[in-house]
């Protein structure tokens, strides 16, 4: 009989398996769509969109290699944080498979379903969220 209660107490402390599946719809949308911008960011930091100086005027050349440079950059920053923001997605899809999806990691509680839906790899709940930034 404790076995049991203990179970349900945990299984209070998680989602649904219904509301699991409705985050993961959530979730594998996103990372399709991070995947695709990651993409056409490496086609860009690349060269495979042939869009170059190779066919204009010498003086136009130093202004648009500086341009490009700088635009290169840029989109590396960029598609940092997009690999980065692809493998927290990924990692959230494990802890959906391991029905630990949307328990703070700090206070052990339910992460808000609002918060999930508009910051799906969360793993802190808002208020630990708030104090972590307070320590900091």
């Amino acid at each position: 009989m404790e076995s049991q209660e203990i179970r349900e107490v945990q299984d209070s402390k998680r989602y649904s398996d219904e509301e699991l599946q409705e985050f993961k719809a959530l979730i594998l949308g996103k990372l399709e769509k991070a995947r695709e911008d990651m993409k056409v960011f490496v086609d860009a930091l690349s060269g495979v969109s042939g869009n170059d100086t190779a066919d204009t005027s010498p003086s136009f050349k130093q202004l648009e290699e500086g341009q490009q440079t700088l635009f290169k950059e840029e989109n590396s920053q960029i598609a940092g944080r997009l690999e980065k923001y692809i493998k927290n997605l990924e990692a959230a899809l494990i802890r959906i498979e391991n029905k630990t999806y949307g328990v703070c990691r700090e206070t052990g509680e339910l992460i808000s379903k609002e918060r999930l839906r508009s910051v799906p790899h969360a793993t802190l709940s808002y208020e630990a969220k708030i104090n972590e930034k307070k320590k900091k």
